[in-house]
């Protein structure tokens, strides 16, 4: 088991208007953010500095490419995936800063793909070119909407889910040595590239959003798109599982400015609550450095809940902040640097998920003795070796070869049995096969 800091990156969305002024450094590892006094909230009081500088492990500016992004933020995680490593994404700030189209992008250019779809194609190359690996893959979609999760794929629905109420609900449950379970939630097997950019399309056909002063299309819930990665190397009885969360989680508002009402507002309360209880996780996790039995309050929301291996667990993190550098969003801004400033504090312990798989093990045992036991009657010899062998055997050999040649399994195999006469003539027929080119 090893340590993992938690990587922390910070992007700044294109955006009309009047510009705060900020400087990044250090070849894009640290921001300075400049506040002109007149520019402070009504709160702050008039000796607050008005420079700050934050850190990161990288600074994207306006125009940073999506492949850019994926390549520094998610690419690293993906790639543990693919070693059993447990993996997560997420993206947090304020609402309209740019988390959405970062994580799963914009729907006129292909290369304006998100995190999420990039994620999912990277995935399947690298499938094709582990030969040495047989991979499994399943996904599933949870959407938090006011504390309550909902199942963005669910198998009973053949078209669009036109509200939420179509959806089914996900609760929680805990076993007995604390890990977290969710039920109700499905997870579907994706075979194919395809499969599962289709799950992910439907997923986000399903999601709520709304329209609000802030933002065209805002979230209205935090997102949580999950892949199951299961690997077998090819020979051995060892199983390595992970999962990666790739997490859009929804964007903190200030009521004042997005003048909410009615369900908007109701909704804008269980936004900034869950993200409040989010921090207090992320200062607890810090407190703990120092005291290992300090408490985290993972259990006063379902987000937190299910972040929980995230956020101190077994797992790989990495968070992108997305900003606004509107002049007239600087403190939502300050905001979001400085809750990944306590982020970047937490650290992970990680280690490869592995585990030997019973049916694999008693199947090569199974073999073993079978092998056994045919080296056994060769050596033993038999009247048999003499009979001549029909027409009808003959004819079962060569269908046995012809599908063992067409076979792409590099497990399969050509079973015989112990007889030196089916031996010689399957050889035989081999080598006809080689001379023609392969049949």
């Amino acid at each position: 088991m090893s340590e993992h800091r938690i990587n922390i990156f910070l992007r700044l969305r294109p955006t009309k208007g009047q510009l705060c002024k900020y400087e990044a450094l250090d070849e894009n590892t640290k921001i300075v953010v400049e506040v002109p006094r007149e520019n402070l909230a009504q709160e702050v009081i008039n000796n607050q500095k008005e420079k700050h500088e934050f850190s990161f492990n990288h600074v994207f500016d306006r125009d940073t490419r999506q492949e850019d992004i994926f390549n520094k933020v998610a690419g690293p995680v993906m790639n543990a995936a693919l070693d059993g490593f447990n993996g997560t994404v997420f993206a947090y700030g304020q609402t309209g800063s740019g988390k959405t189209f970062t994580l799963t992008g914009g729907p006129e250019k292909y290369e304006d793909r998100g995190i999420m779809p990039r994620a999912l194609s990277m995935l399947y190359s690298q499938f094709k070119k582990r030969t040495d690996y047989t991979y499994q893959v399943h996904v599933s979609y949870l959407e938090i909407y006011n504390d309550t999760g909902y199942d963005l794929l669910d198998p009973a629905l053949e078209t669009q889910a036109k509200s939420l109420e179509d959806l089914p609900k996900v609760s929680l449950m805990e076993d007995e040595d604390g890990n977290i379970h969710l039920r109700n939630l499905s997870a579907h097997p994706a075979s194919t590239e395809e499969d599962a950019l289709n799950l992910l399309f439907l997923g986000e056909t399903n999601r709520a959003t709304s329209e609000t002063p802030m933002n065209l299309a805002s979230s209205r819930s935090h997102c949580i798109f999950t892949i199951f990665i299961t690997a077998t190397q090819v020979g051995s009885d060892v199983t390595r599982k992970s999962k990666v969360h790739l997490v859009d989680l929804a964007g903190s508002e200030r009521v004042y400015k997005t003048r909410a009402q009615g369900d908007l507002l109701n909704e804008s309360k269980y936004i900034n609550l869950s993200l409040h209880f989010l921090e207090m996780c992320i200062v607890a996790l810090q407190e703990r450095k120092g005291n290992k039995k300090a408490f985290v309050p993972y259990r006063n929301s379902m987000m937190t809940s299910v972040l929980r291996d995230s956020l101190g667990g077994n797992c790989k993190t990495s968070m992108i902040a997305t900003i606004n550098p509107n002049k007239d969003h600087t403190d939502e801004s300050l905001s979001t640097c400085r809750f990944a400033q306590r982020v970047a504090c937490i650290s992970n312990a990680v280690k490869v998920n592995e585990e030997v798989d019973p049916q694999r093990v008693i199947k090569r045992l199974k073999k073993e003795v079978a092998d056994l036991r045919e080296e056994l009657a060769l050596l033993r010899g038999g009247d048999e070796e003499e009979t001549e062998l029909s027409e009808e055997t003959l004819k079962h050999l060569r269908a046995k070869v012809d599908e063992f040649m067409v076979d792409p399994s590099p497990e399969s195999e050509l079973s015989i049995g112990p007889h030196m006469g089916k031996l010689r003539y399957c050889i035989g027929y081999l080598k006809t096969i080689a001379r023609s080119g392969g049949g």
